[in-house]
């Protein structure tokens, strides 16, 4: 029997967010270009921004994606809030951290924009500087390059980084009699939005086994652990687990915009919905007071401007 889905919305809030593309000889090393990147990037609360892949294109992946070099590649986002003051200076400065330690230094990497906004780093002279004055740039595939000498041969990453408006904070909980159906449903939950264009999930292998509410008895912390959803902690007051549930389990998406995450989402309702020993599935939001865009799990309640 199918799992109840839960009558009710997730709420996503604005970002600004880059992306980006990163090319490598073979698979190989191309996952370990984005394992790098994407690292301690599950959530703003205390890492420089949310990173994650949205999928893997050209050979060997999404093959309608042509890469700049033909090589297979794999498409990146970084997000950060949009209600921080600092927004664009500090998705700057996590942008180029990660690029210049992560991809730069990844074996027969290179790195391609993939905005083309208004707004935008001038990331590549900033990684290229690394050359010490040997740096130089050229016309590659089409595209405005530095290209960067380097032990390996050279690194060519695009001049421009562009950025933009995107969305964080969709999610789904996934609520199972055990852990390992919770994990299972989440799981085939993760495996039907990495097909999605558009959509990343920062979390690791983009499931949150720890989900968070807003606030903290602590006045250091920004947020803390669910407690009424935690199965250790339904004898205290304000417990509310269904019956039944022994896990939770939830998967966060960020992306582009809203059509994106709401294709995911039903993407990973469907994927799930059929788990063994899944009870239910349903999502966070606080009122529509963190975000103004919504993603119904019902999608007839959706409205059609946004669906």
């Amino acid at each position: 029997m199918a799992a109840k889905i839960d009558d009710t919305y997730a709420e996503a809030f604005k970002s600004i967010y880059v992306e980006f593309l990163i090319t490598a000889r073979d698979r190989t090393w191309l996952e370990h270009g984005v394992n790098a990147v994407t690292g301690h990037g599950s959530s703003t609360i205390m890492c420089d921004c949310e990173a994650g892949l949205d999928r893997y294109v050209g050979p060997g992946g999404d093959e309608s994606f042509k890469t700049p070099d033909g090589r297979p590649g794999a498409i990146v986002q970084l997000h950060l809030p949009r209600f921080r003051k600092d927004r664009v200076e500090a998705l700057e400065k996590a942008a180029l951290a990660r690029i210049s330690q992560n991809v730069l230094t990844c074996p027969t990497a290179a790195c391609f924009n993939l905005l083309d906004t208004e707004n935008y780093y001038h990331m590549g002279r900033k990684v290229a500087y690394f050359g010490n004055g040997y740096q130089e740039r050229d016309e590659r595939y089409g595209r405005k390059v530095w290209v960067v000498p380097i032990l390996g041969g050279e690194f060519v990453i695009d001049r421009r980084l562009g950025y933009t408006d995107g969305l964080m904070g969709g999610n789904l909980w996934l609520f199972g009699d055990s852990v390992d159906s919770a994990l299972e449903a989440a799981e085939r939950g993760v495996a039907a939005v990495t097909k999605v264009p558009g959509v990343m999930m920062p979390f690791p292998g983009g499931v949150a086994g720890s989900g968070s509410k807003a606030g903290s008895k602590y006045k250091f912390a920004i947020a803390s652990t669910y407690e009424k959803f935690c199965p250790t902690l339904q004898d205290q007051p304000g417990a509310g687990l269904p019956k039944g549930v022994k896990s939770v389990m939830e998967i966060i998406m960020n992306g582009k915009d809203l059509k994106a995450i709401i294709r995911a989402t039903q993407a990973a309702i469907k994927a799930a919905k059929d788990t063994s020993g899944l009870i239910m599935i349903s999502a966070g939001n606080y009122g529509g007071k963190l975000g103004k865009s919504l993603i119904y799990l019902h999608p007839d309640k959706q409205p059609a401007e946004s669906a």
